[in-house]
């Protein structure tokens, strides 16, 4: 099988709070990843980890990458710049690369840690990317979210687990409708902000 997954921050202390991820400590979080990518990959399954896998992670990067199972290829994320010099990459991964061009059998795939505004064949072919997480507050945003080929491969909104083309289109067509009520709310609120101000005061 063929998984996606992105932006794990292993041994990345502050981003429990600044994801607001469910774990009280980065050993419970790192334990948690591991434990959840096992359950669903196999040696035989291949990977593809758009970027940010690790970020100031105090042990060493072999000590996580032995323990993930699966043929791994590598998008290299802005927070991978750091670690990647301190092992052998040929050893651990299949590719690693800045931008990718596949496909899992059935579909055209752009992989990039970046989410991109324009690719290769994009009327058919889907932009995978991650870096994000959940943010919805970046003014490109709504391009993303009118759009059904762009996919995030982030963990925070893929249950924090690899996973697959389906599940990744699944869990990505749930987490832009929430952000559809959200800026429903904000057109209100805007447009209450709007006729308050209409309103003339008396002197």
């Amino acid at each position: 099988m063929v998984f996606f997954t992105s932006d794990l921050h292993l041994g990345h202390r502050n981003i429990i709070q600044l994801c607001n991820r469910p774990f009280s400590s980065i050993d419970e979080m790192d334990q948690r990843f591991i434990e959840k990518w096992n359950e669903k990959v196999t040696d035989a399954d291949t990977v593809y980890i758009l970027g940010d896998l690790m970020f100031r992670n105090g042990k060493p990067p072999e000590e996580y990458l032995r323990q993930l199972r699966g043929k791994k290829h590598l998008i290299i994320g802005n927070h991978d710049r750091a670690w990647i010099k301190k092992c052998d990459l040929s050893f651990w991964f299949e590719s690693t690369s800045n931008l990718l061009y596949t496909t899992d059998g059935k579909h055209q795939l752009t992989l990039c840690h970046y989410p991109m505004m324009s690719w290769p064949h994009m009327v058919r072919c889907y932009m995978v990317h991650g870096h994000i997480h959940t943010n919805t507050d970046a003014k490109y945003w709504p391009l993303i979210q009118k759009n059904p080929l762009m996919l995030n491969a982030g963990v925070d909104i893929n249950n924090f687990e690899p996973v697959t083309f389906d599940e990744m289109v699944e869990n990505n067509n749930r987490h832009k409708p929430i952000s559809n009520r959200d800026e429903e709310k904000g057109e209100r609120l805007n447009q209450r902000q709007i006729e308050k101000k209409e309103i003339p005061h008396e002197s």
